[in-house]
């Protein structure tokens, strides 16, 4: 299928299709009766795109509903980790916080349907292709943004600070960081980087959230359904894309400069909103963590001790 007028098929081919995924599970969610988070953008990225144009938007294009894996049980995951994430975000920004960075922004379009404050900027930071496919797909839906929007293409993986300091990012203010569905991509060193660089330019009062995968999955999670499904069903091998060398601590090294550090799991929240996946056998999502870190406002005075809190469930 080609693209839409005003696409060009290079600009199509620069998105990533995890990426694309997302964006499915997220129109989907958007439709559901008792959606959890709801994007109204998240369809036109799916439908612009060759690879996904036939993937399903809406529940009722999923015969199996909630049951099915991929579009059910994947797709109500990341509808529930959206809804959670952008309430950090908003609880950030309510408290005072007029700087978000997105790391890996992919196709979500925070800038544009969260009812931002006055005075917010969002940087989204992610790769030149993602980045020119979303501004091609947002122009062409007369998207506007509700906050300050700055657009940055950068590796990740390597050093991207000086390009957001260029984009007029402030170190002296505090900032919402967020890395979602970023770090298990990363090769490990990355992610120290990473890690590093939000610590140094992150001022009192700043926070980070984040998700990882705690261990190692048995052979029976990684032959679960919902790998299975997606390798099928939209030629994605999640676990060929998952970053194979040992995790680093990142909770820890947070903790160890100063950051304040819990960990949540996905059925914490499910339980809060009365939707979203429950546990099963051989799960895949029994590892995911969402972890939220804050820099307190107050930095110990001299001879305190540093605060060192990690809290997992």
């Amino acid at each position: 299928m080609r693209p839409p007028a005003g696409l060009t098929p290079g600009v199509a081919a620069g998105v990533g299709r995890t990426a694309l995924l997302v964006a499915a599970a997220r129109a989907i969610e958007t439709h559901r009766p008792d959606a959890l988070a709801r994007d109204p953008f998240a369809e036109h990225f799916v439908r612009a795109a060759p690879a996904s144009a036939g993937w399903p938007v809406r529940p009722e294009q999923v015969p199996a509903g909630e049951a099915d894996p991929l579009w059910g049980r994947l797709g109500r995951y990341f509808g529930l980790r959206t809804r959670v994430l952008d309430d950090h975000l908003l609880h950030a920004v309510r408290r005072g916080v007029r700087q978000v960075v997105l790391l890996g922004a992919g196709l979500d379009c925070r800038a544009f349907r969260l009812d931002w404050p006055p005075g917010c900027v969002v940087h989204e930071v992610d790769t030149a292709g993602m980045l020119s496919f979303k501004q091609a797909v947002l122009d062409r839906a007369g998207a506007v943004p509700a906050a300050g929007r700055r657009a940055l293409a950068a590796d990740l993986r390597l050093d991207w600070s000086e390009a957001l300091l260029e984009a007029g990012f402030d170190v002296a203010a505090p900032t919402a960081w967020l890395a979602e569905g970023l770090l298990l991509y990363l090769p490990a060193a990355a992610e120290r980087r990473l890690v590093a660089t939000i610590d140094r330019l992150s001022a009192a009062g700043s926070s980070l959230a984040y998700e990882v995968k705690l261990g190692v999955e048995s052979p029976r999670v990684r032959a679960s359904p919902v790998y299975a499904a997606a390798r099928r069903r939209t030629g994605i091998d999640l676990l060929a894309l998952f970053d194979g060398e040992p995790r680093p601590d990142t909770a820890g090294e947070l903790a160890a400069r100063g950051w304040t550090v819990a960990a949540r799991t996905p059925y914490d929240f499910a339980a809060v909103h009365g939707r979203g996946p429950r546990p099963e056998p051989d799960d895949a999502l029994a590892a995911n963590r969402w972890f939220f870190a804050a820099r307190p406002r107050l930095s110990p005075g001299p001879g305190s001790a540093r605060p060192l809190a990690v809290r997992t469930c």
